[in-house]
C-alpha cells in the first residue's frame, strides 16, 4: 500500500479496506504531528500518482458567478500562500468507547493529528469565483475510486454550509509539515475543513461544487456523520428525523506522556504529564488532571495555541502519595463551559463524537 513503508511502525491498522491507522495516544507527543504519525482514514482506493502534480485541477463551478478550473500551479502563484498548524480528527474518534458498540472503525483516541498545513484559503478562491447569492452549501470531490474499484460512483462527497466553507482557516493544501503532501495524505492537492470532522478535508481534491441546497452526496444524510439533537436510547431504531450533521467536533484531551501501562522505580513521588487538548470551533478553556479517577482534580499548565485551530498542549507536575498502581486521567473543558464526560454520551448508530475523559494507568514499585 502507498504510504505504508513510511509510517510509524507503532500505528494501529483498523481497517485494509480502506486503509485505516490510528495513532497511540504516546505517539501524540510532538507540539507538530510528524507525517509518519499521522492517522490515516481513507474512504476509497488510493489513486495513482500523478507523474505532473502542477498539472492537477481543481474546478470551482455551481453557483458562482464565474466558474474556475486551476491548476495546482495557478494556485501556488495566483493566491497568497499560508501555513497553519491545525488538528485534523475523524469523525469517528472514539468509537470505540460507546456500549452498546457502534458498527465501524473502532477508534480510541488516536484518530487525530495536528500538522502544518501549507496551501491557500479556500474563501480567497472562491471569492475569485463570486458566489451567487443562492449559494447555500458546498460539495466536495476527490479522486479516490470507490472501494469496489467502479470509477463510476464516488467513494465519500461532503459538504458543508457557506458559511463555514468560507472561514479563513479552511485551505486547499500542497503541503503537510513543509514538505509537498505524501499521496497517502492526498497528494497533491486535498481540503483542510478545519474543526470539523476529517471526512470533509476531501484528498485528491478535483473538485468543489457550490450548491444552492443541501449537498446529497456519498457520506450525507441518513445517519452518516450525523448525530441525534435529543439524546436517544443506546441501542434503539434510529428515528432520522431527530438528526443532524456532525458539524464542531467535541472536546478532548489525551494524556502523551507517561504511555500507558508505564512502570517507575519505587519511591518515585512525582510524575510529569504532558499532553494536548482542542475543541473543534471552540477553544480549550482549561484542562484537568486526576490520580484518583476523578476524586480531586488539579489544573495543568496550558502552552499558548500558535493559531486557531490548533491543539493545546498542556504539562502538570503530579505528586503520588506512595507505590502502587494509579489512573491517571485528564479532562478538558472548552470556552462554553462544556467538559469532557467520564463515560461517552449521546450514543448514536454510527458511534460520532464519544469524547471521555482520558485515562491511563501506572504502577510505582
Amino acid at each position: 500500500m502507498p504510504g505504508i513503508a513510511d509510517k510509524d511502525d507503532s500505528l494501529v491498522v483498523l481497517g485494509d479496506n480502506p486503509l485505516v491507522m490510528e495513532t497511540p495516544e504516546s505517539l501524540l507527543d510532538d507540539d507538530t504531528t510528524p507525517t509518519r504519525k499521522f492517522f490515516i482514514r481513507n474512504n476509497g482506493l488510493v489513486p495513482a500518482r500523478t507523474p505532473d502534480p502542477d498539472s492537477w485541477t481543481v474546478t470551482i463551478d455551481g453557483e458562482v458567478r464565474n466558474p474556475l478550473v486551476l491548476t495546482l500551479r495557478e494556485l501556488k502563484t495566483r493566491f497568497e500562500a499560508v501555513t497553519l498548524r491545525m488538528v485534523m480528527e475523524c469523525g469517528g474518534n472514539g468509537r470505540s468507547f460507546f456500549n452498546p458498540p457502534a458498527p465501524g472503525n473502532q477508534w480510541t483516541n488516536g484518530g487525530v493529528g495536528c500538522a502544518e498545513w501549507t496551501g491557500v484559503r479556500v474563501a480567497d478562491v472562491i471569492n475569485a469565483a463570486g458566489l451567487k447569492a443562492t449559494a447555500m452549501f458546498s460539495g466536495h470531490f476527490g479522486a479516490d475510486p470507490h472501494v469496489s474499484g467502479g470509477t463510476d460512483r464516488q467513494a465519500m462527497s461532503r459538504g458543508v454550509p457557506i458559511a463555514k466553507l468560507m472561514e479563513p482557516h479552511n485551505l486547499i493544501v500542497w503541503g503537510m509539515n513543509g514538505r509537498p503532501l505524501e499521496l497517502i495524505h492526498g497528494f497533491p492537492l486535498r481540503l483542510v475543513i478545519a474543526g470539523w470532522p476529517a471526512s470533509l478535508s476531501t484528498k485528491w481534491l478535483t473538485r468543489i461544487w457550490i450548491r444552492d441546497r443541501v449537498h446529497d452526496g456519498p457520506g450525507m444524510g441518513g445517519t452518516s456523520y450525523r448525530v441525534p439533537i435529543a439524546p436517544m436510547e443506546p441501542g434503539a431504531p434510529p428515528d432520522l428525523s431527530n438528526f443532524k450533521d456532525l458539524e464542531s467536533m467535541p472536546v478532548r484531551s489525551i494524556v502523551t506522556s507517561p504511555a500507558d501501562r508505564m512502570h517507575f522505580p519505587s519511591g518515585t513521588r512525582e510524575l510529569v504529564l504532558r499532553g494536548a487538548a482542542w475543541a473543534g470551533d471552540e477553544d480549550v478553556a482549561e484542562v484537568n488532571v486526576s490520580i484518583d479517577c476523578g476524586a480531586t482534580w488539579h489544573n495543568a499548565t496550558l502552552d499558548a495555541p500558535r493559531n486557531r485551530y490548533d491543539w493545546r498542549r498542556w504539562t502538570a507536575r503530579v505528586a503520588l502519595p506512595s507505590d502502587g498502581y494509579f489512573e491517571i486521567c485528564s479532562r478538558a473543558t472548552d470556552s462554553r463551559g462544556v467538559s469532557q464526560p467520564f463515560a461517552p454520551n449521546r450514543w448514536n448508530p454510527e458511534g460520532y463524537g464519544a469524547n471521555p475523559i482520558h485515562r491511563i494507568r501506572v504502577r510505582v514499585g
